[in-house]
């Protein structure tokens, strides 16, 4: 799965969810507004309207979670570690 952003001011927008297959906590309901749509393999959701100040995730143990900001890629599993709970916020 590859969730994309972007910033506006302070704020994270998501703009597209995309994904090859269901799985856990994957949303099951397109919201008012979303659009579901097919690219290649994948499926594609857009049209999110909720902002956010800050993300909280958990690295994952068994797939890396990769920040991708322009051409620079980092791994989270690299920099925090395996099952660490960060928090990502504009600065």
């Amino acid at each position: 799965m590859r969730d994309t952003f972007r910033v506006e001011g302070d704020t994270i927008v998501p703009t597209a969810t995309r994904f090859s297959s269901f799985g856990a906590g994957m949303q099951s309901d397109l919201d008012e507004g979303q659009t579901l749509t097919r690219d290649g393999d994948a499926m594609v959701i857009t049209g999110f309207t909720q902002s956010f100040k800050k993300l909280n995730l958990i690295v994952g143990t068994v797939s890396d979670h990769l920040l991708i900001i322009g051409k620079e890629q980092v791994s989270l599993r690299e920099r925090c570690g395996q099952n660490a709970h960060i928090t990502i916020r504009v600065r």
